[in-house]
């Protein structure tokens, strides 16, 4: 079992983590300061150190270098935030601003013990591989330190993009959907380069408050504006010698944008209320999923920034065209979830895993993990089955339900022919009046008006080909009643 050491002296907020973490099947130990923690643990029995960065007595950061082996996770607030970026620098794997919410904290938490595990797989890799032939040691998805799964045809064509880009110090933009892994992408490019023993320092623009953004970016002098109590060393400066990673660039108000785009004209940085210049070595790679071209051309992205960041464009291909790669990741997934939750070995039916890939994954990569975890948690058994997903069909799925519901009811396939729901509650036998434009709902509800006399709920949901959760909502949304069971 994962094992994490809180250290934070403040008893309601160290209480309700430990809850919070244990709740999520993490085991966890705490301590009220730096000095009660080296007496009570060994630091490197933990998996994960939380810790606040002020604590009685010595820092937070001091257990950096005291648990040497065990990744650190500094809590700070945005009034320190210069101080939890000097915690990047010292080797802080990571930083979490108060006040933090419960999904904040366990996707980040989720996220450090995930790359640990990943870290120390692939150097127990390395060990077994060193004298194999070169040939032995490629590993399908394996790029740099950073596991991306897939073997689709966008796939190989994306590593070996990513693999001609990271040998250059040249500016990326990352464009793809939301959920397909462009952070994944962006790691692995710093992870190949010349860089990669210095930080990447990774920035999620839309997730920092307009009025922060600047002073975030670039830093900010003592008493450049009202709350300005410190000189503040922005997270450019932390990213000094390695890699910055922008996440949501697209979010990027436009002011903040001007400024950038004398970071890479330049090479140099000014702190909100300093007239000095810095000089900046950094790499920078941009991610989004919007149109950015679109947005240069209404006014909200600066086109000079635009043609800057395309000097390398990476495209994430999204789920619904990676094939058999959606089965490879749905098997990852299920198994780190039943080691994480400690069940036991399961296993997808053979129809779970025809409708994955079925499915349109509007959410991609991570929406399907989110689908795995979910099942894992809801399963009484060992096998998956497609109800434990719960993947709605979306109207986009029109043709596939409109099949479905043909075959089973005799209907038509041309939607001319069938009448309106509307229709069928005054007359379920009427065939007078027609539609050219039957939509989702006509089916679904003419189908279910039909058939709930004679079929339970189960069968009801499994013949639409959704779930009984889906089947209910859209009831209580169309306004149809379950009859009543004499």
């Amino acid at each position: 079992m994962t094992q994490i050491l809180i250290v934070e002296d403040e008893t309601i907020i160290r209480t309700a983590l430990r809850r919070l973490l244990e709740r999520n099947n993490y085991q966890v130990s705490d301590a009220e300061s730096v000095d009660q923690a080296l007496e009570n643990y060994k630091l490197e029995d933990f998996n994960l150190i939380i810790t606040d960065l002020r604590l009685p007595g010595r820092f937070g950061t001091d257990l950096i270098n005291l648990a040497t082996n065990t990744p650190v996770l500094i809590m700070t607030s945005y009034a320190s935030m210069k101080s939890a970026v000097d915690a990047m620098k010292q080797g802080a794997v990571d930083y979490i601003a108060k006040p933090f919410n419960h999904d904040e904290m366990l996707n980040t938490v989720n996220n450090i013990i995930v790359q640990q595990a990943n870290l120390a797989s692939q150097q127990q890799q390395e060990k077994v591989t060193a004298s194999a032939p070169p040939e032995a040691n490629q590993q399908p998805g394996a790029i740099g330190g950073t596991k991306m799964l897939g073997e689709s045809r966008p796939m190989q064509d994306l590593y070996r993009r990513i693999q001609k880009v990271a040998r250059t110090d040249a500016t990326v933009l990352i464009q793809g959907e939301s959920g397909t892994g462009k952070e994944l992408a962006a790691r692995s490019i710093h992870e190949l380069s010349p860089r990669s023993q210095s930080p990447m320092i990774s920035v999620n623009c839309a997730a920092i408050p307009e009025s922060l953004i600047e002073s975030e970016l670039f830093g900010h002098e003592k008493g450049a504006f009202t709350g300005a109590v410190n000189t503040h060393n922005g997270l450019i400066e932390a990213a000094d010698t390695g890699t910055l990673f922008l996440d949501e660039i697209g979010e990027l108000p436009l002011e903040a944008q001007a400024r950038l785009l004398r970071v890479l004209q330049e090479g140099e940085i000014r702190k909100v209320g300093s007239v000095k210049p810095m000089t900046v070595d950094i790499r920078l790679i941009a991610a989004t999923h919007r149109d950015l071209k679109a947005l240069t051309r209404s006014g909200q992205f600066r086109e000079d920034l635009f043609y800057r960041l395309y000097i390398m464009e990476i495209r994430m291909p999204p789920l619904r065209e990676r094939g058999k790669d959606i089965l490879s990741l749905a098997e990852s997934f299920l198994k780190r979830n039943c080691n994480r939750m400690h069940r036991p070995v399961m296993h997808f039916s053979n129809q779970a895993r025809q409708i994955m890939l079925q499915y349109s994954w509007p959410g991609n990569v991570r929406e399907l993990e989110n689908a795995v975890e979910r099942a894992v948690i809801l399963c009484e058994d060992n096998e998956i089955s497609p109800d434990l997903l719960s993947l709605e069909t979306e109207t986009s799925d029109l043709a596939r339900l409109e099949a479905n519901v043909s075959r089973h009811s005799g209907f038509s396939h041309n939607p001319g022919s069938l009448p309106r729901a509307s229709d069928h509650q005054h007359n379920s036998r009427s065939q007078e009046t027609r539609s050219p434009d039957l939509s989702l709902e006509d089916y679904f509800q003419r189908f279910v008006l039909e058939n709930q006399d004679k079929m339970t709920e189960t069968e009801l949901a499994k013949r639409l080909g959704i779930s009984r959760k889906t089947l209910w909502e859209r009831r209580q949304r169309l306004g149809i009643p379950r009859k009543a069971r004499s």
